[in-house]
This record gives C-alpha cells, sequence and structure tokens, in this order.
C-alpha cells in the first residue's frame, strides 16, 4: 500500500521564558498507509496534538520531517493543505451567528470548491449524518453533539485525502459518538486513496476503529502495532472469572501452590447474600479445567464462568502507568 504519512525523527522543543526547554517530542517515527484509520493515544501532555499540529502544517518542527501524501509539511505546505482537513472536539469551528449550511458553504469556499460540488456534497454529508432538517439552524442553537456533527461534515465535504480527528467525540452524546464512528469507518472505505489520524482518550472507540495505535508518552512512541497484538502481548496468562457457592478465602494459598507459583487468584466477595467470585489467572488456557475440578472435588459448585480477556486500556495502563482521567496537563501544549 502507498503511504500516506511518513514521520521521521521528529522533534519539537518548546522555548519557555524564564524555564528549561520543553521537548514535547523527542525523535518519533512511524508511517502511515492508505486505507488505514491510525490511532494516536497518550495521557496529557505525551505529544499527541503537538504531533497532529505538525502534520497538519499548522506547527513547524524542530527537526526530523513529515511527509503528507509525498509532500514535506513544512517546505511544501501549500499542496499538504488542499488534501486534508482537520477536526477537533469541542470546537467551534465558525461563526455562531451562520446557519448550518451557511457555515459548511463558507468553509468549502475557503477550499476553492464550486459552489453547485458544494451544495451538492452538504446535502449528501448532512442526510449522513442526520443534520439535514436542520441546516437552517444557527450553530450557537445546536447542541454538543450537533455540533460536533457539523464539524465531521465540514471536514469531509472539502473531499481530502487524509483526515486527522483530535478527540472527535469529546463531550459528544453515545449515539452521536456511534453515528460519528460509523462515517468515519466508511469513509475511509470508500476509496483507497483516504487514510484518518484519531487521537483519543476513550479507548474502546480506538479499539473499534483503529487497525493500528501507537502509544506516546514523554514524547516517545512506547509501542506502534494493532490494538489485538497489545492486548496480546499484555500477558500470555488466561483469565477466569468464576462464581461458586462458596469458597473460603483461606484456600487462596493451596490454589497457588495447587495450579503453580506463576497463577494467581483474587477473591471478591459482596454483601452477604451474594455469592463468592473467584478471579484465576492461569499460567495455561487448558489449566482451567484441572482448577475447576478442583474446586469440584473440594465441595464447590460452580454457578457461573466467563474467561477475561485484555483491553486496550489495560495495554495502556501498562506502558503508560496511569490512567487519562487521572492525568494532569504536563504543558500547555500536548
Amino acid at each position: 500500500m502507498q503511504t500516506a504519512i511518513q514521520v521521521e525523527k521528529l522533534t519539537r522543543v518548546f522555548n519557555r521564558r524564564g524555564s528549561a526547554p520543553f521537548h514535547a517530542l523527542r525523535g518519533i517515527s512511524f508511517d502511515v498507509p492508505y486505507g488505514e484509520i491510525f490511532g494516536l493515544l497518550g495521557p496529557n501532555g505525551a505529544g499527541k496534538t503537538t504531533t497532529i499540529k505538525i502534520m497538519s502544517t499548522l506547527l513547524l518542527p524542530t527537526s526530523g520531517s513529515v511527509t503528507v501524501a509525498g509532500f514535506d509539511v513544512a517546505r511544501e505546505y501549500a499542496h499538504v493543505r488542499p488534501i486534508i482537513s482537520l477536526i477537533s472536539g469541542g470546537e467551534t469551528s465558525g461563526y455562531g451567528i451562520l446557519t448550518v449550511e451557511e457555515q459548511l458553504w463558507m468553509f468549502s469556499q475557503f477550499y476553492g470548491m464550486e459552489t453547485p460540488v458544494a451544495r451538492s456534497r452538504i446535502k449528501e454529508y448532512l442526510k449522513l449524518v442526520g443534520m439535514w432538517d436542520s441546516r437552517r439552524q444557527q450553530m450557537n442553537r445546536l447542541s454538543t453533539g450537533m455540533r460536533q456533527k457539523v464539524n465531521l461534515v465540514r471536514g469531509l465535504v472539502t473531499g481530502p485525502k487524509v483526515l486527522f480527528l483530535d478527540e472527535p467525540t469529546l463531550g459528544v452524546d453515545v449515539e452521536a459518538s456511534v453515528v460519528i464512528r460509523q462515517i468515519v469507518r466508511e469513509w475511509v472505505q470508500e476509496k483507497p486513496e483516504r487514510c484518518v489520524i484519531l487521537t483519543t482518550h476513550y479507548m474502546a472507540e480506538a479499539d473499534e476503529l483503529c487497525s493500528r495505535v501507537a502509544i506516546i508518552n514523554h514524547g516517545l512512541i512506547l509501542a506502534n502495532a494493532s490494538p489485538s497484538q497489545l492486548k496480546q502481548d499484555l500477558d500470555g496468562r488466561a483469565h477466569y472469572e468464576i462464581t461458586l457457592d462458596r469458597f473460603d478465602d483461606t484456600r487462596l494459598d493451596w490454589l497457588v501452590s495447587l495450579m503453580g507459583a506463576e497463577s494467581e487468584f483474587v477473591l471478591k466477595r459482596g454483601d452477604a447474600m451474594e455469592s463468592p467470585t473467584l478471579v484465576a489467572h492461569l499460567r495455561h488456557e487448558h489449566d482451567i479445567a484441572r482448577l475447576i475440578a478442583e474446586l469440584t472435588t473440594q465441595g464447590a459448585t460452580l454457578e457461573y464462568m466467563r474467561k477475561l480477556e485484555p483491553t486496550l486500556e489495560d495495554a495502556f495502563l501498562k506502558m503508560v502507568g496511569r490512567r487519562f482521567e487521572d492525568e494532569e496537563a504536563a504543558s500547555p501544549v500536548s
């Protein structure tokens, strides 16, 4: 597949008066082929938005290079800008006194689109996001979800090859988020020379949409692989949740000695009326049969069991070491 974006040894240093320079990016490299939705994940201050701004020609790199569709973003930005769109979560994107239709037409003119073509695409995409009947509403009267749908339409109307989505579902309700994700997925699949760069704080969103994700922290890329590969590499053990009619927590050490030191067991108890739940982390998947047999021999009755699959958030936490919601921005630029 052809390469849509090539990032080579990219650095960005911000010189701050009265304090040491801040190294937002420390020589990162990756590439994105056409036809891919590529996720860029990381805590606040990790370098995600700085990377997006450089790729979309809004910020110059300190060193290294970025090419979009073969054009250098620093030297050939005039060739890059007509073939990209940038959508950021929570942005108002224009003038509140304009109607939805007027605002979208205004942005189409910034790209030099012919009015009949622009109006045709505006109608097509507004219908796609369920906003056609709201086309004459003023932007400042729209809900957050409706504004973000309009922002998505604004990004697609100009026919970009590369779409940058920076937190596209931030503050958006579940229904609008589902619509946005579905449209993005179908948009990439419609034509071979399209790709999406996505930053998001929602791990489930990245897992659903992205064929690959790069995890970035402190300006360095810690991993670059498919979500399934990152989850697979997280922990080679098999994980199960087993609800029993009874279980004595003094027997946890007995289970470890029985199943091996690499195994781990945690007992979860609710109120007095609830059955205990045993969380088992086993060396091998086939160990579950032996475990159930041993528990049954000890007189316990199995009420419910399910296999626990690792999540992309688990992989993220292992690499970065803290949750998004616990993050505080390391700098004004993330």
